[in-house]
């Protein structure tokens, strides 16, 4: 049976199944990273956006590429820097002699797969460009609407602020974002791995693709249909409450934040081989939704994971 018949007969076994394939490929070729390669992978099937905050030569750009790669999607990439403007990501209306009209020439944003390295070299008239494609999957440019290619994924990666040449994200546009991830440091065992490898060891271009577009729409279609009890969505609530109400945070969370958290969970249970929602799910993907979203009322500070986790523990889980 192929990937299309056992999608169309089992698709939750076959999702499963394709997600397990996809992260032990993955894995190869970037050592060490297991789970934040299910994040990310995670972020894909919730439709939602990736923000990778790492220092420069921890593999963020790698792991987007491999990816792409392997989910057999089209990808370009973006280095950002301070002099770039929308139209070199959006596109362009040129006039042309012959026809007497304008001709829109897109951008590399009509892909599948867009890397925004160094987003935070740009500034923020650049990065707002980026807004309506996050949120609508389209462009508007000189009165007209252009569609942008399914599934359209963007992976933006940043510098921690404190580098110097770098403008923080403004919170409409980090609020886009599903999911923050940080990739951190190999450990030993993958670090040497790497060190005697050279490398990731092959060619970008040999990775095979295991699958195609039209079957990441299905899995990302999948992962919708995962079952979400009533008292998830209550449990979801009560957690957006405790990040408006408990004091702790300068602002709490927002309704988008909430949808974000839910159809993240899905799409980790559905990861799990589960098709329906557990409140471990929730509690599993809560801190990459909520980090970037929220700081400390005291210190104006972005919380790490363990704070929120500690935090959010005090919300009562149902049964």
């Amino acid at each position: 049976m192929n990937i299309n018949e056992s999608l169309q007969s089992e698709p939750l076994a076959a999702a499963t199944r394709l997600a397990a394939e996809i992260s032990a490929a993955a894995g190869r070729y970037i050592l060490g990273k297991d789970t934040q390669l299910r994040l990310a992978l995670c972020c894909l099937l919730a439709e939602g956006h990736l923000l990778i905050e790492d220092i420069p030569g921890i593999g963020k750009t790698t792991l987007a590429k491999v990816l792409a790669r392997i989910l057999g999607l089209e990808f370009r990439r973006i280095q950002c820097t301070s002099d770039m403007l929308p139209g070199d990501i959006l596109g362009v209306s040129i006039f042309e002699q012959k026809s007497g009209s304008f001709t829109f020439h897109p951008g590399p944003i009509f892909t599948q797969i867009l890397l925004a390295d160094e987003i935070n070299r740009t500034t923020p008239k650049t990065q707002s460009a980026l807004l309506e494609a996050m949120e609508e999957h389209q462009v508007s440019l000189d009165g007209a609407t252009h569609p942008l290619p399914r599934p359209f994924w963007l992976v933006a990666t940043q510098n921690p602020l404190e580098q110097a040449g770098a403008y923080p994200l403004p919170e409409s546009q980090l609020d886009r974002f599903l999911f923050r991830l940080n990739i951190g440091y190999p450990d030993k065992k993958a670090e040497q791995q790497l060190l005697a490898g050279g490398g990731i060891g092959v060619s970008l271009d040999e990775i095979e693709a295991l699958i195609n577009a039209d079957q990441v729409l299905y899995l990302q279609q999948t992962a919708r249909t995962v079952h979400l009890a009533e008292s998830l969505i209550a449990y979801a609530q009560d957690l957006l409450a405790f990040s408006r109400n408990s004091g702790r945070f300068a602002l709490g969370l927002s309704p988008r934040a909430g949808l974000a958290l839910l159809r993240a969970a899905q799409a980790w249970a559905l990861l799990q081989g589960r098709d329906f929602v557990l409140p471990e799910d929730v509690q599993e993907v809560l801190p990459h939704v909520a980090g970037h979203r929220l700081r400390l009322a005291d210190t104006l500070s972005e919380p790490s994971l363990d704070e929120l986790r500690r935090d959010f523990a005090q919300v009562a889980v149902p049964l």
